[in-house]
């Protein structure tokens, strides 16, 4: 019997990039400022310190990191983290915001003297690095992670949506160059602010934390499934804002079609309980990391991810690294990732029978199933994390022309135009 998911020819494995020897790593200096670089544990910050470590071990930058902290860190990070003060936000303290660029912070700053500023929160701090930086002649580069303007229908501040817009625009366009997560996002920034100043700093996967081959029958034996039973999975923080009303009103509508499916639930966050009193046959593992992680993200089905704040989609990519089929809400960030019908199936974000429909289907045709998860397999396959922060090195370098570039890696793409 041939198997859903062959191990990978030799041909297909990606090598792994010895590092620079030392005398070809020209030190720059980035100053990296972060909203919450490791107080939570997403997507956004998991990227952030990826890069971190790409800048310190594979160009020999030296990078300082300019960040809230908190307590108790959600993860262990990497890098030289310099607290700046904040406050926790009411009702989500594992959210800190950062009371802008204090005297002291900015001392630390002129003392370290960075050859670039990179901003990834367009927060009070971030706007104060900005003008900060920009009157000393210092290069910014902004880079988006989420659509925060998004939030406010969840927040029932839909209200100020314009106003937070109007904020946004002057933030990237103030910046020298914009890193956008995705083709869409970038052709948007780019109408916006001139294509020259923008380009597309996406995500990788790391192929031995997520991948089919960690589907694991004992693990889904030990929570209550059989082999046969088709598991929905919802994975993530456990945020309103992530789509959960409509991720439980789509699976009562499964249900209601006939399908007894008993969703697993992989994260945590402040809207648990309020998720478990929709869905009290859930299965909830709570928060996962490493190989326990991708072991649980493999040994379900498919996806379900009705969220639409996202500007790139980590768990869209991981979960078809995993093997699953995924159905996402159609927006930009899902839609430059999914082949629509052949990599996975993109769906009107808040159509709740639009998701029951296609999960049932996918329930009843075990043959399509299986042609989904194995070809969103392959298509996550090809991000790969040294070529995407090998890109963002290049945006750094374009805006050092007086200097020799940062980047001996690979040779970057040359740019049109002015930044």
């Amino acid at each position: 019997m041939t198997a859903l998911f062959p191990p990978p020819t030799p041909s297909s494995v990606v090598p792994i990039r010895p590092p620079l020897p030392a005398d070809r790593r020209p030190a720059i200096r980035v100053a990296l400022f972060s909203g919450n670089y490791d107080c939570v544990r997403d997507g956004a910050n998991r990227a952030l310190n990826r890069l971190v470590g790409h800048l310190l071990h594979r160009v020999g930058a030296q990078v300082r990191i300019y960040s809230p902290t908190a307590p108790r860190p959600a993860f262990a990070s990497i890098g030289d983290i310099r607290s700046v003060p904040s406050l926790s936000l009411p009702g989500r303290p594992e959210y800190r915001l950062a009371i802008g660029l204090t005297r002291g912070v900015r001392r630390d700053l002129d003392a370290f003297a960075p050859d670039i500023v990179h901003l990834s929160a367009p927060d009070l701090l971030g706007r104060q690095a900005q003008k900060h930086a920009r009157a000393r002649g210092i290069p910014v580069i902004a880079s988006l992670h989420t659509r925060f303007e998004t939030y406010l229908d969840y927040y029932r501040l839909g209200f100020l949506r314009g106003a937070m817009e109007r904020y946004l625009d002057r933030f990237y366009g103030d910046a020298d160059h914009i890193l956008a997560p995705t083709p869409p996002i970038n052709a948007e920034m780019a109408a916006r602010h001139g294509a020259a100043r923008v380009s597309v700093w996406g995500r990788g996967i790391d192929p031995h934390q997520f991948a089919p081959t960690l589907r694991d029958p004992a693990l889904r034996a030990a929570l209550g499934y059989d082999e046969q039973d088709v598991v929905p999975l919802f994975f993530g923080r456990l945020v309103l804002e992530k789509g959960l009303g409509i991720f439980a009103d789509a699976i009562a509508a499964i249900r209601a079609r006939g399908h007894q499916v008993r969703p697993l639930v992989v994260g945590d966050g402040p809207a648990r309980s309020w998720l478990a009193q929709r869905l009290p046959n859930a299965t909830f593992i709570g928060h996962l990391s490493g190989i326990d992680l991708g072991r649980a993200v493999a040994s379900a089905d498919l996806l379900i991810n009705p969220s639409v704040t996202e500007a790139f989609g980590n768990v869209n990519l991981e979960a078809m690294a995993s093997g699953l089929a995924v159905l996402s809400a159609d927006v930009p960030s899902a839609a430059s990732l999914i082949d629509q019908g052949r990599t996975g199936l993109l769906l009107p974000p808040a159509d709740v029978d639009a998701y029951a429909d296609a999960a049932s289907a996918l329930i009843a045709s075990p043959a399509r199933l299986a042609r989904l998860r194995q070809a969103a397999a392959l298509a996550a396959s090809h991000h790969r994390w040294d070529d995407v922060l090998d890109a963002v090195v290049c945006a750094y370098a374009a805006l050092l022309p007086d200097r020799a570039p940062p980047l001996a890696i690979a040779p970057c793409p040359a740019r049109s135009g002015t930044g």
